[in-house]
């Protein structure tokens, strides 16, 4: 069994990327954003964390979360969250056998990527990475006709001009 590996660092900022178990043609997350949103909230008055970017895909979604200070446990966050939109969420998913054996759901991907940010580069990268990833994926032509995102909110504060991507104007950034 594969042995995996965390690092938990108090009142860190992590990016993540969490994906459905069954990705091919499957738009759950956005057709039923209001409870995948509900799902985020619920968590966040039970074990608080600030959303720093997310842009929520069809069939994946990333984002950078922080931690309080003296908070380190991502991992209970992300499942409370997706426990929380599960249960909200009529039964119906294909349902692998190991999944069946353990009495598991089967909408998510049992893991998810985490990834530290270790400075404002390396935060300011992953911004850009999260509000570009509609337009990576093909589901729009320009970020900005991409509802699901904070990308509005970074233009609404003056952080990306509104063409961002489309004219050259990458690499705008938050400085702290």
């Amino acid at each position: 069994m594969t042995d995996y590996r965390r690092t938990y660092i108090p009142g860190s900022s992590w990016f993540f990327t969490v994906n459905l178990a069954e990705r091919r043609d499957n738009h759950l997350l956005v057709e039923k954003i209001d409870l995948l949103r509900t799902a985020f909230r619920y968590v966040k008055e039970r074990k608080p964390y600030r959303i720093d970017a997310v842009v929520i895909m069809p069939d994946h979604l990333h984002c950078i979360f922080t931690l309080p200070p003296g908070d380190a446990d991502f991992s209970i966050r992300w499942s409370l969250i997706k426990g929380h939109f599960s249960r909200a969420v009529p039964k119906g998913e294909r349902i692998s056998s190991s999944r069946n054996k353990r009495r598991e759901r089967g909408l998510w991907q049992r893991r998810f990527w985490a990834h530290l940010l270790h400075d404002q580069d390396d935060f300011n990268n992953h911004l850009d990475y999260i509000h570009w990833n509609p337009v990576k994926h093909g589901v729009v032509q320009r970020v900005v006709d991409w509802p699901h995102s904070s990308f509005h909110r970074f233009v609404e504060q003056g952080v990306y001009p509104i063409n961002w991507g489309h004219s050259g104007a990458f690499n705008v950034h938050i400085n702290e």
